[in-house]
């Protein structure tokens, strides 16, 4: 049995790890590496190489956690102006600006290097160009510009791309049809927690939309447009034959599903309607996700770019 003065150190290493942890997103991280797994999945023909497979997933996850970690630090003295952000490890005094700096450059360094030893350089280019535009576009652009989430929405619909390009090493017309169905998805779901959180935006002084657009309206039209875009978009891999008939009529539902809850918020355009719509998108993905996989069809390459 340890006494009191040994299990200190245990906890204070327990709380350290837990606290990098945090500085990876995790939650915004695994929803990156699930849409990494559906590009892979899609593009898969024949048996799986899983060491590639396992390669392509762990160095996603932390190029996630390393645009997670390095924007934490980028925004660490607005996030003591947010109360759902004041207790992270940075504005809490947890950690130091110099380990965060540390930690988030090694990881986005080693996942670049597993996307490049195992997969290829179309996958760790990708992967670079998710962290740089992340940190060095979207992040900046949050104090200067509503367009922000526009912008943001492209680093996030990138993961789908490293999976296929780690099968394929090249990309064509079915990969980026996965990426247009999480860059417009990405906009709903943002906007609305946008409008959620509101006030704390407001507070750190960032360009959102809902904090500009002080009655919502604007924000919520804007939630029901891109929802409305999502729907016919999400329809394609069936047209190009990327999935059949099971996963369209799954589409149809999910985005009249979707575009059905902005219609509340629309006409009363405040946090619970956006809550709903908010809650409804994160439903939305990994259902419509689950089944394209399902119904998936043996993709052929369409239009390709010179592999890598």
């Amino acid at each position: 049995m340890s006494d009191g003065g040994s299990t200190l150190p245990v906890e204070r290493e327990v709380g350290r790890f837990n606290d990098l942890l945090t500085l990876t997103k995790p939650r915004l991280t695994l929803l990156s590496v699930l849409t990494t797994l559906a590009g892979y999945y899609m593009a898969q023909i024949g048996s799986i190489d899983l060491p590639r497979l396992a390669a392509t997933l762990a160095g996603s996850f932390l190029i996630g956690g390393a645009c997670g970690a390095l924007n934490m630090v980028a925004e660490r003295d607005l996030d003591r102006l947010m109360r759902r952000t004041r207790e992270r490890p940075l504005p809490a005094g947890r950690l130091s600006v110099r380990e965060a700096q540390i930690f988030g450059w090694t990881i986005g360094i080693v996942g670049s290097l597993l996307l490049l030893m195992g997969a290829n350089v179309l996958t760790a280019l990708l992967g670079v160009l998710t962290l740089l535009s992340y940190l060095y576009l979207y992040t900046p652009l949050k104090r200067r510009t509503t367009l922000n989430t526009i912008v943001g929405a492209i680093p996030g619909a990138l993961p789908p791309l490293i999976g296929w390009a780690a099968v394929r090493g090249t990309l064509d017309l079915q990969a980026f049809l996965l990426f247009a169905i999480l860059f417009f998805w990405q906009m709903p779901h943002f906007l609305s927690l946008s409008m959620m959180c509101r006030d704390d935006y407001a507070a750190a002084g960032y360009r959102m939309l809902s904090v500009v657009d002080t009655e919502g309206g604007m924000t919520a039209r804007q939630t029901m447009l891109y929802s409305a875009c999502l729907l016919p978009i999400s329809l394609l891999p069936t047209l190009v034959g990327l999935a059949s008939t099971v996963y369209f009529v799954a589409a149809v539902v999910l985005g009249l599903g979707l575009v059905a809850l902005t219609i509340p918020l629309v006409r009363q355009p405040d946090r619970p309607a956006a809550r709903r719509v908010f809650h409804a998108s994160l439903l939305y993905l990994p259902f419509l996700l689950g089944m394209m996989a399902l119904d998936r069809v043996d993709p052929l390459p369409l239009v390709q770019l010179a592999p890598l």
